[in-house]
């Protein structure tokens, strides 16, 4: 007869698989940051190395005309245009070159906050140690190995690169004269008005009377008054606009 063994009650499954980094605030809020993986990372990068291609070429179209200061000039802006681009662009532009801002990118330090001068500017620097042996070779194995994609720059200046998140819109809820909810409402409850209220666009009429009359039962609300009173209180929970 066959024998079978129940695991313990302490044992818990392993979490499933997830790339998001937590940060801990100041103010002791969890922050979720969604780091970005090599291929967006290698698109962005082409997205700069055509731009700051473009750019120099345009330069060096009007400096062509100068002689000889204009190609002292030129090295000159090829030094800038190379080595500061990014960097100017990740300190004055939040953390995005044209290329991120582009895939929806941004760096940022280990801690969520902005990135400051000396670390974009040493992120950037190591780039050279990152293109060694050859074909961005270093800096492709880093961002493989690492559970949150860093490549030898990021490691040295304590950066990250991640995905920058969209601000959260406001819901559009039908027009109606905000006011309280009759009894005090849970969390659940709260989301289950709001959500009527914001999908009442894409109901059939029948349809809104029948989820207003569901919702509004424990809230003691007649069925007749159920839809304006319950966008009523969504609007008194979404507070002034």
């Amino acid at each position: 007869m066959l024998e079978t063994t129940a695991l313990p009650r302490t044992a818990t499954l392993s979490p499933p698989l997830d790339t998001r980094y937590h940060v801990e605030t100041p103010e002791g809020v969890d922050l979720p940051l969604r780091p970005a993986g090599l291929m967006v990372r290698s698109l962005a990068f082409a997205i700069d190395l055509g731009m700051r291609g473009l750019i120099l070429s345009l330069l060096f179209i009007i400096l062509a005309f100068l002689g000889k200061l204009g190609v002292g000039l030129g090295s000159m802006l090829l030094f800038v245009v190379s080595w500061w681009y990014m960097v100017l662009f990740e300190v004055l532009n939040q953390g995005r070159s044209p290329g991120k801002q582009w895939m929806g990118l941004r760096v940022v330090q280990d801690d969520g906050t902005p990135v400051g001068w000396s670390a974009s500017l040493l992120r950037n620097l190591l780039r050279v140690v990152d293109w060694l042996p050859f074909g961005y070779f270093l800096g492709a194995i880093s961002c493989l190995q690492h559970p949150t994609f860093k490549r030898l720059g990021d490691l040295a200046a304590g950066t990250l690169v991640i995905y920058r998140e969209r601000p959260l819109a406001r819901p559009d809820l039908p027009d109606a004269e905000p006011r309280r909810s009759p009894v005090a409402l849970t969390l659940t409850e709260q989301r289950a008005i709001l959500g009527f209220a914001e999908r009442q666009g894409q109901l059939s009429p029948a349809r809104i009377n029948e989820l207003a009359s569901i919702v509004a039962q424990p809230l003691h609300i007649s069925a007749p008054r159920a839809v304006a009173e319950l966008n009523g209180i969504a609007r008194g929970l979404l507070g002034p606009t």
